[in-house]
Formats: C-alpha cells, structure tokens, sequence
C-alpha cells in the first residue's frame, strides 16, 4: 500500500494505492473559492492552506480506502516543478510519515505523475505523451517508466494558461479556462481567424503568447461586444489551440513511429480537445489513451501512480533531498 500527497499548488490531495495500479481512494480539497477574489493562486495563502488541510484529506483517504496508517507500506509526495512553498507542505509531511514509520519515501516528478495519469488502470506502454495543463504543454516520447525523451515544449505560455488568460481578459470569472470552455459551446469558430502560431513548422515546439495577443487585438477592436461576441472570441480561439495541439501530436507520433497517444493534464478535460484528437488518431490510425477527466487536474492518485512503478523497481527516494520548483523530466 501506497500513500501518495499532492501539494504542488493550489490543491491539497492524498491517495491511497496498491502497486501497480489499483487506486483504493483519491480525495482532493480544493481552494478554488479562496483564490477567486484575487484572480489567480496566492502562493502564500495556498501553502497556508494546504497546512491546515493535509491532515484530514490524509484521514478521509485512509477512511475511505479501509485501511490503517501502520499498514503503508510507502509514503511519497510531489517533489516538483510547482510553488516552493506549497510542494514543501505535502513533501515535508510524507517524509515525517516514513520517517516516524519507518518506511521508504518516494519523490515523484509532478510531469510524471500527468505522464502517468491516462494509465490508472493498465500498464504503461510505448508512447507520445501530450501533457496539457497551466503550466505546462509537453510532447514526450516514452519508450517506459523512466526512459523518456522530451520531443518539445512551449516556448512561452503553456495551453492552460493561454485559456485563464483569455478568460480573464474577457472579464470571465477564475479559472478562466472552464469558462472559455463553456462559452465555446455557443459561439462560432470561424467568426474571428486566430493564428496557429507554429503549427507547419517541422518540430514538435508551441507558442501560444501570440495567439493570445491577437484575441486582445480583436477585443479593443469592439466597442461593448455582447455575449455572442464574447462566445465568438471563445470558439475561435479555442479551436486554434486545439488544432495546434492535435497537429503536432499526431506529426510526433508518426514522425517517432509510435501507434498511441496518451492525453493528460487540467486542458484534457476540454471535450473540443478531446473529440478532434480523437477523430485525428482514427484517421492516421493511431490509439487515443486519454486520461480519465477525474484525474486529469492536480491529484494524489497520479502521483500514487508514478510512485507505485518506482517502488516496484526499489528505486527510493532520500529524506535529504529538498524540493524543487523547477523540476524538469
């Protein structure tokens, strides 16, 4: 039995799990509603937060998978990339859980735990990763657990955080990106041409500060846009994001000679996103593992996950080794 902690910014979760991959309970407290008034994550505020809850969202875990906190075999937590101050909470809790128990600490990669996220309930295979999230947007090769090679990155804005930042820029309420998502649904995409920064160049690289720009451009262009407007804005520039983001994953995996993708991270919840990447894999032929939309966000059972192949493999982690917020795969 595993008992994983995810702390690595705005959401205080554990999960318990037995190697290799069945998830006996998952919670997360989030602090969503705390952080709205100031329109995004106060690191400050998030890692007070995260020492007030950590010890009931431990109990409610161990509760609801029925089992005692002596019958952990292994405690691990998210040692990066995140805020400092917030990965530092749920890190330093684990390794005083094993340290008091005994048992072995396990460091797991924030990025590995999305990596391994779309894999719950099989094991990993061959792969392209497409990591989505606010912080990150990834393309990775995996051959397996821990023999990765990073194929590309953004070179400004990650996907998540082009949506917030466009949300917010339409006066939407935080997080902006559901919200973009939601007015989306009504709008029309091809009401406003966006850029697809990037998307015929012959790497598997992304820039989205261009495209976010260019909504900026048409939203000064419009005096007093109504809420179809609004839904306008949203279609067309989600459908550019999504177009980018299915373009360069499918290249990858033709180009790498690899038959599956698996899509993860907080934008992998984005339905449009999902049903193009979809019916793209359908045509080249290509097998779509998408992550379960439940542990697509920041969550414990992921991190469980990506600790569970580690400690099949012995390979533990040191008490001494500090967090890292810049944390790369």
């Amino acid at each position: 039995m595993l008992l994983a902690i995810e702390s690595s910014c705005d959401e205080t979760a554990a999960a318990v799990l037995s190697p290799p991959s069945s998830l006996l309970a998952s919670h997360i407290a989030s602090q969503v509603e705390k952080h709205r008034p100031y329109g995004g994550v106060v690191p400050e505020l998030a890692s007070r937060n995260h020492l007030i809850l950590l010890n009931p969202i431990i109990s409610q875990t161990l509760k609801s998978a029925d089992i005692r906190i002596d019958e952990i075999q292994a405690f691990s937590a998210t040692s990066g990339p995140g805020l400092s101050s917030s990965l530092l909470m749920g890190n330093t809790a684990a390794k005083a859980l094993a340290l008091a128990s005994n048992k072995p600490f396990i460091s797991v990669n924030h990025i590995e735990g999305h990596l391994c996220s779309p894999f719950m309930q099989m094991e990993i295979k061959p792969h392209i990763a497409l990591i989505v999230s606010g912080g990150h947007t990834l393309l990775i090769k995996v051959n397996e657990f821990n023999n990765y090679k990073t194929l590309g990155s953004t070179l400004d804005d990650a996907a998540g955080e082009a949506f917030d930042k466009v949300g917010k820029m339409l006066g939407l309420p935080y997080p902006g990106g559901p919200e973009v998502e939601k007015l989306a649904k009504r709008g029309d995409p091809e009401r406003f041409n966006f850029p697809r920064s990037m998307i015929n160049r012959d790497n598997s690289t992304f820039s989205f500060s261009g495209l976010k720009t260019s909504v900026l451009y048409a939203l000064n262009k419009i005096q007093n846009p109504d809420k179809q407007i609004l839904a306008d804005l949203c279609a067309s520039f989600q459908i550019a994001v999504v177009e980018i983001l299915v373009h360069k994953a499918t290249e990858a995996a033709l180009k790498e000679n690899l038959n599956t993708i698996a899509l993860s991270g907080g934008v992998a919840c984005n339905n449009s996103l999902r049903q193009a990447l979809r019916i793209r894999c359908q045509k080249y032929g290509l097998e779509l593992i998408a992550v379960d939309p439940k542990y697509s966000t920041d969550n414990a059972a992921m991190i469980a996950r990506a600790a569970a192949e580690r400690f099949i493999r012995k390979k533990f982690s040191l008490l001494s080794e500090d967090v890292n917020p810049n944390l790369r795969i």
